[in-house]
């Protein structure tokens, strides 16, 4: 076993904030000052835009001394492997024994759209960039020309215990690809229906690599919040995330976990840009399965057995646009104090 795998075999059952906690990197700083001081053990970042989750993990390593810094995923098209690796190397540096470089696809919106990128054979080059990059940070000098993703003559210094690479999954082959290739895997936005079925790919994946799969991390993206008003609540995630469910990748997600019906509605609805068909697709019970929206007691609930079913760390991340008061109340709900996972 590497040191990157051995790395790997965390602590089960951890519970992360997630960020940035807004477009102030200062009220990222304090939400993970916060969560340090109230039992939490990890934050994770998402990396969408700014502020960048991977700068500003860095500001972070003297403002923390015990949280697990993550990142719910850098996408593969926006960096060069050579690029990744001497961030994670850095990052591993600046927050020793406490950075996860986490490695994933996005979707087309974002990199063909934002970026400017091909967004061609994701697996692939998800999987090409994370062997590339532990082969860096193992000290390996790069040579690789992996299916047009080349890198010749490369080298950093070898790090004693290089941060582990996790991959962010949806379907069965990218899950297996993830737990083959990477120390962890981290999922998003899935149905409750379909969770059996991620957690048995992840196995398989871990077993056709040799790997003890207990020893490879299961991360999860919660959409949570603590709310008197259900009703506003499943708003608030059909406004977040139907245009997530209308991207070709979500959206085969979707059909993939059950939904099919309601897939093929969302793509409807989005290419005649009715908003209304689009969100209307996501029905109560369907939203229901996706999102953890409730009391504290109901939401605590559900986030155990989702664990028990084997994620190992639940990003706890509040449904956008929520108020401020829900928002602490969905953070206080998994404190320390008030959670066992």
């Amino acid at each position: 076993m590497n040191q990157s795998s051995s790395q790997a075999s965390v602590q089960k059952r951890r519970v992360a904030v997630t960020l940035p906690a807004g477009p102030q990197v200062s009220d990222t700083i304090t939400r993970v000052k916060w969560a340090e001081a109230n039992g939490y053990t990890d934050a994770w970042f998402a990396d969408a835009g700014a502020p960048d989750a991977l700068t500003t993990a860095a500001a972070l390593a003297s403002e923390t001394s015990t949280l697990r810094i993550g990142v719910a995923v850098t996408p593969v098209f926006t960096r060069t492997p050579a690029v990744l690796a001497a961030t994670a190397n850095t990052l591993g540096q600046l927050l020793p024994g406490r950075f996860v470089m986490g490695l994933g696809s996005s979707s087309q919106t974002m990199m063909e759209n934002w970026h400017g990128q091909e967004f061609g054979k994701p697996l692939t080059r998800v999987k090409n960039t994370a062997i590339m990059v532990r082969s860096i940070l193992n000290g390996e000098k790069s040579n690789f020309d992996l299916d047009g993703l080349r890198s010749h003559g490369y080298s950093q210094a070898q790090m004693d215990n290089p941060p582990p690479i996790y991959i962010a999954a949806l379907r069965s082959k990218m899950i297996e690809m993830a737990t083959e290739v990477g120390d962890g895997v981290i999922f998003n936005l899935w149905p409750q229906r379909a969770l059996p079925r991620m957690i048995e790919h992840a196995k398989h994946g871990a077993q056709n690599a040799g790997k003890d799969w207990t020893n490879v991390e299961i991360v999860n993206r919660a959409m949570v919040l603590i709310t008197d008003d259900k009703a506003s609540a499943r708003d608030l995630f059909r406004a977040a995330f139907a245009p997530y469910y209308a991207t070709p990748v979500y959206n085969a997600f979707l059909a993939w976990a059950g939904f099919t019906e309601a897939a093929q509605t969302i793509t409807e609805g989005w290419a005649a840009r009715d908003r209304a068909k689009t969100g209307g697709a996501l029905s109560d019970a369907m939203v229901d399965e996706i999102a953890v929206i409730g009391s504290a007691d109901e939401c605590r609930e559900r986030l155990i057995a989702d664990m028990a079913a084997g994620i190992d760390t639940q990003i706890i991340s509040p449904l956008a646009g929520a108020s401020e008061a829900d928002i602490e109340r969905t953070f206080e709900a998994f404190s320390g104090n008030n959670f066992t996972p």
